[in-house]
């Protein structure tokens, strides 16, 4: 740590492999994810997800930008009052829906059905259960991640790289580069709220796209391989207490 480590910023992703929601605070419950963070999903072809008994699925079942792209161009917005998507596409409102109800959902099927037609293994069907995070690990974590190291990626790639390639929870400034890797098994300390260091998060090819462009214009896993031997970015945390964050908020170990 250099100095003050504190929290930079704070984003959810309520659908996964859509765009990220940026928020002026989070309320944090123990073993839980942030409210609405990947609370839905877009199966791809597939039909088994269960709702009324839900299991982790490697994120291939659905659509996403490690092997959707295309998804990067739709900017997402979700109104967690009224449960309802709004989809826009170069600043025009394409197609909107409430996620909650069978009409509101089909709304946004139908689009993506046509949106994303080439990549598609059967028809999409979004979905959702209570309480369930859709996470590309089989945990519920928050992410957190570590802006010293992203400035460090800048530098082996040669060029600026958008922090918000890696779709985490938590940006955190003020630590050194790869810093949090070594929090597995110990508690950090986001505001008042106590969390765990889970594990460090292995990057796949999603982030190689970028967010705003939706061009596949990186190679960040293979990158973070040939100069560090790993392709680790970021940490996930298990959250401990109950409690809300916000930026500015101090971040260290207990």
């Amino acid at each position: 740590m250099v100095g003050t480590a504190r929290i930079k910023g704070l984003y959810r992703y309520p659908v996964k492999g859509l765009s990220p929601e940026p928020m002026t605070e989070a309320a944090l419950t123990p073993g839980e994810t942030i409210a609405w963070d990947r609370a839905f999903a877009i199966e791809n072809g597939s039909t088994d997800f269960d709702a009324s008994a839900p299991k982790h699925f490697p994120k291939i079942k659905f659509l996403m930008l490690m092997k959707n792209e295309r998804l990067a161009r739709l900017h997402s917005r979700f109104d967690e009052r009224t449960t309802t998507l709004t989809l826009s596409e170069d600043g025009r409102e394409v197609a909107q829906g409430n996620l909650m109800t069978a009409e509101g959902r089909a709304a946004i099927e139908g689009f993506m059905a046509n949106y994303m037609k080439a990549e598609l293994r059967g028809a999409p069907r979004i979905v959702h259960a209570p309480g369930f995070s859709i996470s590309d690990v089989a945990a519920r974590v928050v992410s957190i991640i570590n802006l010293a190291s992203v400035r460090e990626l800048e530098k082996l790639l040669g060029r600026p790289v958008d922090p918000l390639r890696f779709r985490g929870n938590i940006y955190v400034e003020g630590l050194t580069p790869w810093e949090d890797h070594d929090w597995a098994g110990k508690e950090i300390r986001l505001g008042a709220v106590r969390a765990k260091g889970f594990m460090p998060i292995k990057r796949c090819a999603a982030t190689n796209v970028d967010p705003v462009t939706a061009t596949r214009d990186m190679e960040i896993p293979v990158t973070l391989q040939r100069y560090l031997g790993h392709m680790n970015l970021g940490l996930y945390a298990e959250v401990l207490d109950t409690g809300t964050i916000r930026p500015g908020n101090t971040v260290a170990l207990v």
